[in-house]
């Protein structure tokens, strides 16, 4: 074998090498995506069966129920179109609060209850996740008035 040939040989495989690392690479990052969903698009069926994503919105006011002697609880979010029960099963978050924006991960059960792994909360009454500012802009019905949206505190109490 001439050194060319060889040296084509060897070119040719790390070729191929790089070729076959990056296609499992795209393949491991394609399992691990997670996309977001707003309730209305959950309530389409638009969302993948037996595939972890993200669905947000607001917690509306009365809808936070909390097992006995568990740490399950049951909440909804909406777009203000249409809803979606999540269960939870853990710890929420300090900043969880009904009439708040949330974020959860998970999976949707048979029934069509979105079963969370992790839900996340916003950090300030101004702070709001983009993905689901972008969804509540998208409604016809539109988000309720900022007053009802943000808790209430008094004047001259910072926290």
């Amino acid at each position: 074998m001439t050194p060319r040939r060889r040296r084509l040989m060897l070119f040719s495989s790390v070729l191929l090498g790089v070729a076959v690392a990056a296609g499992i690479a795209t393949l491991a990052f394609r399992d691990n995506l997670q996309y977001f969903y707003n309730p209305s698009e959950v309530a389409a069926g638009k969302v993948p069966v037996g595939k972890r994503f993200r669905v947000g919105g607001m917690v509306p006011k009365g809808s936070v129920q909390r097992a006995p002697g568990s740490l399950t609880v049951t909440f909804a979010v909406t777009d203000f179109a249409h809803t979606v029960n999540i269960s939870y099963s853990g710890v929420l978050p300090d900043l969880f609060r009904e009439g708040q924006g949330i974020i959860a991960h998970g999976k949707l059960d048979t029934s069509g209850v979105f079963v969370a792994d992790e839900v996340l909360a916003k950090h300030d009454e101004k702070y709001m996740p983009p993905e689901v500012a972008a969804s509540l802009k998208k409604n016809p019905n539109g988000p309720p008035a900022p007053a009802a949206m943000a808790p209430s505190i008094p004047k001259g109490v910072t926290l």
